[in-house]
């Protein structure tokens, strides 16, 4: 009988065939599985590469649940990562213990950063608008350009290099404002101050007298001086409505200055400002790099798990092929085979071991493994409170 290692092809697929440890296992599974259906009393219609076959097919989805529990608990982990290994095969990560980051929860609270204007992943313009003496509305597509005087929609500011501007532009900021309510009382140079000095008052010349006070005088004077100019100043304030928008208070003067605004093109989540290779990366689970386990780094609880899959494997194509032939003729009678039993027998046995793989997998995600140390350190907390201390002081070592 011809062994495993001088057999050509001896499985469909071959992912473990160059595995000593595997072909080993391989003629060892042979006479374990035939033995194991009666093969010393009645002959099992089994070929070695149909028991081969089994033991592939047991070890590859011995690999395929651990890998799915492995995503289970590591996937943000991996997001954004090359989908494949450095010999370019989507393999090289299976059977590894990553290291933990924040890259999914950053990526996940950029666009909050970039709405408030501290981050993220879109470029911001900046450009102004010539106010021009009694008129409020402006046309922001058409009026707001960059420093060579283009438009900032149609600008080489607005997208990136390769790809044609953004036409849809948001505002973000708009520089039109009156001064801090604070300058009014911090102003050197306020009559106001220069009166309370003389009077004896509370001042804030620093050439002659400066008070220390709590911070919140500060800012409850800061807001009343702000309420004051809101309700009964012309406010400085703008309403964009549609493409324009309207200033307040109207400009006046002979040469009004700029109005400055800040603007940014609304997100394409597939085409940033910059160079993003993660776009293209992990994104699911079908794409993680995990190949199949080594089978020689499967200790013997994964083996044994494998070989009693492969058993029920072999009983199930055993019973297929019986099936083939429920009676067989013989002198006087007709032999019955046990086809349809074998057929039930093995694939409950398969189900019934994924699914106590799948249930012990479930209590060993990371998640459950951080539930379970927290609440083993809630025990053990309960339990010290009940250890005699003596004299009520008592110092634990080791």
């Amino acid at each position: 009988m011809a062994n495993f290692a001088n057999t050509t092809k001896p499985t469909p697929f071959g992912f473990f065939d160059n595995d000593t440890e595997f072909q080993t296992e391989a003629d060892n599974v042979v006479t374990f599985i035939k033995r194991k259906l009666g093969d010393d009393v009645l002959s099992v219609e089994l070929t070695q590469k149909q028991i081969w076959a089994s033991l592939e097919e047991s070890a590859l989805e011995f690999s395929s649940i651990l890998n799915q529990y492995q995503a289970k608990s590591q996937l943000v982990q991996f997001l954004g990562m090359p989908t494949t290994g450095s010999d370019g095969t989507m393999s090289g990560s299976e059977g590894k213990y990553p290291r933990e980051n924040l890259d999914f929860l950053t990526r996940f609270a950029e666009p909050y950063a970039s709405e408030a204007g501290i981050g993220g992943s879109y470029n911001m313009m900046s450009g102004s608008i010539q106010l021009v003496k009694g008129q409020q509305d402006y046309d922001i597509y058409k009026e707001l350009k960059d420093s060579d005087g283009n438009q900032i929609v149609s600008s080489s500011f607005n997208g990136t290099a390769g790809r044609s501007p953004r036409t849809k532009l948001k505002i973000s900021e708009v520089f039109h404002f009156n001064p801090q309510a604070a300058y009014r009382f911090f102003d050197t140079t306020s009559a106001i101050n220069y009166l309370n000095n003389e009077f004896s008052f509370e001042s804030f010349t620093p050439e002659t007298i400066f008070y220390v006070l709590p911070v919140f005088e500060d800012i409850l004077r800061a807001g009343q001086l702000d309420v004051s100019n809101r309700v009964r100043r012309s406010n400085y304030s703008y309403k964009v409505i549609g493409t324009k928008i309207r200033i307040f208070p109207k400009p006046s003067g002979e040469n009004p200055r700029k109005l400055w605004i800040r603007v940014k093109s609304f997100s394409d989540p597939l085409n940033p400002d910059y160079h993003d290779d993660t776009i293209k990366g992990v994104s699911n689970l079908s794409d993680i790099p995990f190949g199949e386990l080594e089978y020689s780094n499967i200790n013997s609880i994964g083996k044994q798990w494998i070989r009693q899959y492969s058993l029920a494997t072999s009983k199930e194509m055993l019973g297929l092929i019986r099936s083939k032939f429920s009676n067989i003729p013989v002198p006087g009678s007709d032999l019955t085979l046990n086809g349809g039993e074998l057929v039930s027998q093995g694939r409950e046995d398969k189900s019934g071991l994924i699914t106590q793989l799948k249930e012990m997998l479930e209590t060993m995600t990371y998640d459950k493994l951080m539930e379970t140390a927290a609440t083993r350190a809630e025990f053990v907390n309960k339990q010290l409170r009940y250890v005699p201390m003596p004299n009520g002081w008592a110092i634990f070592t080791g």
